[in-house]
């Protein structure tokens, strides 16, 4: 595919490619998204996006690139500025609300010492070890989610039917929320991270102004706080063996963990404990779907599951960027980047690194080795991800003997959202074995 695009400097994005990765809309076209970041992969693999209502920021694209900006989390902050691409009326909004750059404060938008103390809380419960304990109680849950799948007699939307729910189970299990809850979670979460889909998001048009984004998303974010400032009561009254309970208690140089920083806790594990596996594992029935053969391929031979969970994984990439603010001047491939500039890693352009993955656009559950960075890298790599590759080889392991052939039963939907994205739709049809 040949792509046109207006002329820049050196340094600087062409200005489509900067209008249209700013644009939500254009994550519920992911071919065009990767268009422009091949473009940019071939061509300018590290620029500067300058496009009206953003602070000016690098973009990022290589795959070495940013695991060598992951690992130097002393050079490039979390903290400094926002962590996710927002516009700039929006981003002063909250730094007028909040004096800060962040509406939630969660390990996402902490640095150095202060990010190991309150990761460290958390961080054993989603450890190998411990993940693999839940495995008879995950298999459970995954069997009686494809109950309710084949009852319902060989057609649903496998997002909204299997894929949403079974992952919000799980790690509202861990986290300790009751069952009868997980729909509030579930819904909060859609408007929080779907803010601008119009199907998703509080308003029925979705968030059309940053100032109707931002008294939005603390209105999402208020229902979160009240909801967990319950849960924290309760938990300092009657401790359980749950991560809501660690939370609650937790001791931060010795004195118990602040209401905003317990919150941001709360919503981080009750937002992308669920919500990025629910994409990725819709993206592999999707990838199944539409390819007869390899369903029948991984279904004789179950070893290859492994294989299609991480590419997957990679595929979907529901995690689209973090940002990042350098602390000091840096050069990255001949670019100046100086101290106080804003930095975007694309995850999503990573993962399709002509340099890394043979046949980045092909969908190969046989890759030998593959280094798929949706879950970041480094001081920051996400704190779920064993249990998600857990959850979704599980599924897996138990749905693909129990059906026959499975196809696609019209066309299948991403959410608008330039942070996390993932299928929104997904009708299939499906004959029980």
């Amino acid at each position: 595919m040949t792509i046109s695009h207006a002329p820049a400097s050196a340094a600087q994005a062409p200005s489509d490619i900067a209008a249209l990765i700013t644009d939500s809309r254009s994550f519920a076209r992911p071919e065009k998204v990767h268009g422009a970041f091949a473009w940019l992969r071939a061509n300018q693999p590290v620029s500067r996006a300058v496009t009206p209502n953003f602070d000016p920021f690098w973009v990022v694209t290589k795959h070495q690139d940013i695991l060598d900006i992951e690992r130097q989390s002393d050079i490039f902050h979390n903290g400094d500025r926002s962590t996710v691409l927002i516009p700039q009326d929006l981003l002063r909004g909250i730094e007028q609300t909040m004096h800060s750059p962040h509406l939630t404060r969660s390990i996402v938008n902490m640095d150095d010492r202060e990010h190991r103390l309150y990761r460290s809380l958390t961080q054993s419960w989603f450890m190998p070890g411990n993940v693999k304990k839940l495995s008879d109680r995950i298999r459970s849950i995954a069997r009686s989610h494809i109950d309710r799948m084949i009852a319902r007699g060989g057609a649903c939307d496998f997002v909204s039917d299997v894929a949403l729910h079974f992952p919000l189970h799980v790690v509202m299990e861990i986290l300790g929320v009751p069952e009868e809850d997980e729909g509030r979670m579930l819904v909060l979460t859609q408007q929080l991270f779907g803010a601008r889909d119009p199907e998703l998001g509080r308003k029925p048009d979705a968030a059309t102004d940053s100032v109707s984004d931002l008294s939005m998303l603390e209105a999402v974010l208020g229902d979160f706080h009240s909801y967990f400032a319950k849960l924290t009561a309760d938990r300092r009254e009657n401790p359980r063996d749950d991560v809501a309970t660690v939370i609650a208690n937790a001791l931060i140089d010795g004195k118990p963990i602040a209401e905003h920083e317990a919150n941001g806790y709360y919503v981080l594990i009750a937002t992308a404990g669920h919500d990025t596996t629910s994409a990725s594992t819709a993206g592999a029935i999707w990838a199944l779907a539409e390819r007869p053969d390899l369903l029948r391929q991984v279904q004789a031979d179950p070893s290859l599951i492994t294989g299609l969970v991480e590419e997957a994984i990679r595929w979907t990439t529901p995690v689209k960027h973090f940002m990042r603010t350098a602390t000091q001047d840096y050069e990255l491939r001949g670019q100046q980047i100086k101290a106080g500039d804003w930095l975007l890693l694309s995850f999503l352009s990573a993962n399709r690194d002509e340099e890394v993955f043979d046949d980045p656009h092909d969908f190969r559950v046989d890759r030998p080795l593959n280094r798929q960075v949706a879950f970041g890298y480094g001081a920051h790599a996400c704190l779920g991800q064993h249990l998600a590759k857990l959850e979704m080889r599980i599924l897996l392991e138990e749905l693909l003997p129990r059906i026959r052939s499975i196809e696609l039963n019209g066309t299948p939907e991403w959410t608008q959202s330039i942070f996390v994205s993932g299928p929104k739709h997904l009708p299939i049809r499906f004959e029980a074995a």
